[in-house]
């Protein structure tokens, strides 16, 4: 990597610098000028890697070479490779593409400097600490986007973090590789290529956060869907140790398949192009025509209708996260973990899905997962006059992610590590989603008039949604603790709803079901 200029080192102990409506810092690639508005600084397409394409192409994240004089971070960096959802999720699912190469970057939004420092924490957990130039450092909280491992960009407007830097946190959006660019399962290349880009960004974050105002001392990760899966993966992976001090995990699944299960989806595409499953042969393929072929085998393919798809493999240091973690790997962190009520509508509703699942599909379900009669009565009864659809629905919520949060925070309890749960149960009137996945996302960046976000909930969700579950994920990551109380054996779960309260084994009589 290029050392830092002298300039930037100056400016970098100083964090944030002033200049008009700009704002300049310094980091060990050079120096960055961003932008400010309403008491915010941004620092937007920042590389924390090299660009991965040409020689770099299914290679692990190397260091970006470094620029020259000051660098534009006004505009969001390139995205990842990547096609629009289609099938009816495009109605509620964004998607942007931003051109270039140096897809691996950070979007920051900072306080800006000389605005009041942070309320101070309660005892016990350790406060902003004050740099070189005399400012109190912020609490740092790293976003992990979700997107099945195919799709997803830290510039959707989703993602903006304004509201977080509003409330005194530090707000760190990053980028990985995606599809094929980053979860092939290919001879000559390295498994996992987008979990080492995240495990790269975070050490970027440790390393950097200070030429922003951010503690790092006090960094959380938190991340949804694949995003989360990520964070997991990271936290058990042996080169993610020591990287983040508090994670919140948000409807992503905990586990990584055997190496042949999840290559399975690139010995398809290699299939679909006439080419070899190996890393010359990939390379040789242009970024556009695999994402093209991505979506050929993928046809028809949902998470909980199954089928082919991308995922973390087993392998080179990675082991299946749900039993690391559930054996100890990261105990000594404080974890906040939950889902929504309805994930699987996500899936199901705007496709048109939910009326299509026949007797059949269920009976296939039944019998993969060999669920029991009695486990089918309970559900039927609590949903009566559901059809076949919906119980297929509740049951897939459950099985992919209800059931694995419960494990995960029953493992840490009996070893006494911090672990908080949380269910998104406010139900959206728009297309019949309900708690659908992703629909907690509005209210935990407290945008709910932001296009993104009207897409989902069509209006109706409460601001008092918005506040309470945003203002959870900001005192846990400036104090530690969300705000109800810890897992234990009463199974508290704080539901968010209209009218948000934690409730004790919600649902307790379908959880054990599976006992």
């Amino acid at each position: 990597m290029a050392s830092r200029p002298d300039d930037a080192a100056a400016l970098r102990s100083d964090t944030i610098h002033e200049t008009g409506e700009a704002v300049i810092t310094g980091v060990g690639s050079g120096m960055l000028r961003g932008s400010r508005s309403g008491g915010i600084a941004r620092f937007l397409g920042v590389p924390y890697a090299a660009a991965p394409f040409g020689p770099l192409r299914f290679a692990a994240p190397a260091p970006h070479p470094g620029w020259s004089g000051e660098r534009d971070a006004t505009r969001p960096g390139a995205t990842a490779p990547q096609a629009p959802y289609g099938g009816g999720l495009e109605r509620v699912l964004p998607s942007v593409e931003v051109a270039g190469d140096e897809i691996l970057n950070v979007n920051v939004w900072a306080p800006e400097p000389g605005d009041a420092d942070p309320t101070p924490e309660p005892d016990g957990v350790a406060g902003p600490q004050a740099p070189a130039g005399g400012r109190a450092l912020r609490p740092v909280l790293v976003w992990v986007h979700g997107g099945a491992l195919s799709r997803g960009a830290n510039a959707l407007d989703s993602y903006d973090g304004s509201t977080f830097a509003r409330d005194g946190v530090v707000f760190v959006a990053i980028n990985y590789r995606l599809g094929s660019e980053g979860f092939s399962v290919l001879e000559g290349a390295p498994l996992n290529l987008g979990l080492l880009d995240v495990i790269a960004a975070l050490r970027w974050v440790r390393r950097e956060i200070s030429a922003f105002g951010g503690d790092p001392g006090q960094i959380t990760v938190a991340g949804q869907s694949a995003g989360a899966s990520l964070i997991a993966a990271a936290l058990a992976h042996p080169d993610g140790k020591g990287l983040a001090d508090r994670a919140i995990l948000q409807s992503g699944p905990l586990a990584a398949r055997p190496r042949e299960r999840a290559g399975r989806i690139t010995r398809l595409i290699a299939k679909d192009l006439g080419i070899a499953a190996e890393r010359d042969a990939f390379a040789s393929v242009a970024p556009d025509e695999l994402v093209a072929a991505q979506l050929r085998v993928t046809a028809g393919t949902t998470p909980v209708t199954g089928g082919p798809g991308f995922a973390l493999a087993v392998g080179e240091g990675l082991a299946d996260p749900e039993v690391v973690l559930g054996a100890g790997a990261a105990d000594a962190i404080p974890v906040l973990i939950g889902s929504t009520r309805e994930e699987a509508r996500l899936w199901l509703e705007p496709t048109g899905l939910t009326a299509r699942i026949s007797a059949l599909h269920l009976a296939a379900a039944r019998l993969s997962f060999k669920i029991r009669g009695a486990t089918m009565r309970v559900y039927r009864r609590n949903r009566p006059g559901a059809s076949r659809g919906e119980l297929f629905g509740a049951l897939a919520t459950d099985l992919l992610l209800r059931l694995p949060i419960n494990r995960f925070a029953d493992a840490r309890l009996g070893r006494g590590a911090a672990t908080w749960v949380y269910e998104f149960g406010w139900s959206s009137p728009r297309l019949g989603l309900g708690a659908a996945h992703c629909m907690e996302l509005p209210a935990v960046f407290d945008r709910l008039d932001a296009a993104d976000a009207l897409a989902l909930t069509g209006g109706a969700a409460p601001e008092s949604l918005a506040g309470e579950m945003h203002g959870a994920w900001v005192a846990f990551a400036t104090q530690g603790d969300p705000g109800w109380e810890r897992w234990t054996a009463d199974r508290p779960v704080r539901t968010f709803d209209a009218q948000t309260r934690t409730v004790l084994a919600p649902r307790e009589d379908e959880r054990a079901c599976w006992d």
